[in-house]
């Protein structure tokens, strides 16, 4: 990796770095390597160190690197692609659902979950958690917020909490007839929880895909799930599917 002269260059300096650095990790660096420290690319750079980390931030941000507990920085593997469609009709937990239950808790969600399933603000709902593996590597994290109104007969099911009462609910919830879903997309940080179940560091760039289940106009189950966006890239497609593709198609963004 060697120097350049950034002083003349009109764009933002840590945006040409950026640059620089990408071409270089094309080139000088493979996958899984770790980066030198910071102190010694900025010297390389004759940069500061602040706008070292801003370059560095955009590219992980890009997916081209990744903060690793106890490792460093280090070049990011390709992005698998996620398929995410509108067309899709299928309960959580129904044929082909990928997910793994974890844990199930009756608790007052957040206002704004509130506020989506039109409960009363401190009226509990069932919180499924969810994870989702792929190739051996978490990939997604998933609270899928659920009514008491949505599973009316969970309240003779003698399970308290984890995952067998997870899957009770995910059962109760194919009795309802899905009427359709609705689909977002936006970018987030990880919270100290999603950062932990996908193995990132607090604050690491996430795509949230948010879905809203309707059935008779009303929100039966809210799930907001949380993919690492160094690895997944979002593809939008006619199937609805919710999908981590590997293969011919897997390719860097």
């Amino acid at each position: 990796m060697g120097t350049t002269q950034l002083e003349t260059v009109p764009e933002p300096k840590y945006w040409h770095l950026r640059t620089v650095l990408s071409e270089a990790l094309e080139t000088e660096f493979s996958v899984g390597e770790i980066l030198p420290n910071e102190r010694d690319l900025a010297a390389r750079f004759g940069v500061a160190r602040a706008t070292l980390r801003q370059a560095l931030e955009q590219l992980e941000l890009e997916g081209r690197l990744q903060r690793r507990r106890g490792v460093g920085t280090t070049v990011a593997p390709p992005r698998m692609g996620v398929s995410v469609g509108p067309a899709r009709h299928g309960w959580p937990g129904g044929p082909g659902d990928a997910w793994q239950a974890l844990d199930c808790t009756l608790e007052v969600p957040p206002a704004s979950v509130a506020e989506t399933l039109v409960t009363g603000r401190e009226e509990p709902v069932h919180i499924l958690r969810r994870s989702r593996v792929s190739h051996g590597q978490p990939v997604a994290a998933e609270l899928l917020y659920v009514p008491a109104a949505s599973v009316p007969d969970l309240s003779g099911i003698d399970l308290p909490s984890g995952a067998a009462r997870a899957r009770a609910v995910l059962r109760e919830l194919q009795r309802l007839e899905l009427e359709r879903q609705e689909n977002a997309v936006e970018l987030g940080s990880a919270r100290a929880d999603d950062a932990r179940e996908l193995d990132r560091l607090p604050g690491a760039p996430v795509l949230v895909v948010t879905t809203r289940y309707i059935t008779r106009g009303r929100t039966a189950a809210l799930s907001v799930a949380t993919y690492r966006a160094d690895t997944c890239r979002l593809t939008f497609g006619d199937t609805g599917a919710v999908e981590i593709h590997h293969g011919p198609e897997r390719h860097a963004s």
